[in-house]
């Protein structure tokens, strides 16, 4: 009897959302499943260890194992509009020597960062959901913000300096690429095939039923309104989602080619997505 494949996704709404049928059997019920919660920088920590056999990873931590991962064209979370925000108390600050907490060096945020910033920024590395109360706080100067912050960054008195969403989409004409579904290269074919169908009729799912996921997401959101709730699902899941497509993967692959010419990931292999099935 096959061992019950790991899989591991964020407790933010896009990932219940998209995830929820395939958790609770309805789909793929032929395949059991040992599910893990977390965020997404503990994800991309274990993706580098190699605990699961599929997970929600961010791009710029997937450049760091594509050797060992690959990616799934369905699942992910790219777009436009979908970026990252620095935000701050003060609108004019700069952020030349200023301490920026960030969400942790293997996301996709902390990638644009080193993008974009100055290189004299100071990262203070913490979870995603402390950073706007920390800048709030004045115990950074600013916040590298991803997930639902980018829609109650101004309740805790905040303005934002830079999307860099918007910056990216400027300067490449690209969607930005934030995470997506990665699964381990020595899984047996049959089972790779198994988990991107999978993972695919659970997005189809969600889109079909769109409502069928609400007490999911509602449990693991933690204090998040329902608008909120909402409004992050609708910012994060779109047909990207249910195949990243030629754009996507040409986005993907401009992105992580340029950190591997800056150094901070290893070279590519040929391929990034799964060929097969799904």
């Amino acid at each position: 009897m096959e061992r019950p494949l790991r899989l591991g996704f964020s407790p933010c709404p896009n990932d219940t959302f998209i995830f929820h049928a395939l958790v609770h059997g309805l789909v793929a019920p032929e395949l059991d499943w040992h599910v893990t919660l977390d965020d997404v920088e503990s994800l991309n920590q274990a993706a580098e260890e190699r605990t699961l056999d599929a997970t929600k990873i961010s791009y710029h931590a997937y450049g760091r194992v594509a050797q060992d991962w690959w990616m799934l064209p369905a699942g992910g979370a790219l777009g436009h509009g979908v970026g990252p925000l620095i935000v701050a108390r003060d609108a004019a600050a700069s952020l030349e020597g200023r301490t920026v907490a960030t969400p942790g060096g293997r996301t996709t945020a902390n990638l644009l960062l080193d993008l974009y910033a100055p290189r004299d920024v100071t990262r203070v590395v913490m979870r995603y959901d402390a950073i706007l109360d920390a800048v709030a706080r004045g115990d950074v100067d600013a916040g590298l913000i991803i997930h639902e912050s980018r829609f109650t960054y101004q309740d805790h008195g905040l303005d934002m300096l830079v999307d860099l969403g918007a910056w990216w989409e400027r300067e490449t004409g690209d969607p930005i690429p934030l995470g997506g579904i990665a699964v381990r290269r020595d899984l047996p074919r049959e089972r790779l095939d198994a988990i991107a169908r999978a993972v695919r009729s659970s997005v189809r799912y969600a889109f079909d039923h769109p409502h069928a996921s609400d007490a999911y997401v509602a449990e693991h959101a933690q204090e998040m309104s329902p608008d909120v709730r909402r409004r992050h699902i609708d910012t994060y899941v779109n047909d990207f989602s249910l195949n990243v497509g030629p754009v996507g993967r040409a986005a993907v692959e401009r992105m992580l080619g340029m950190a591997a010419e800056r150094g901070t990931i290893p070279s590519l292999p040929a391929h990034l997505f799964w060929p097969g099935e799904g």
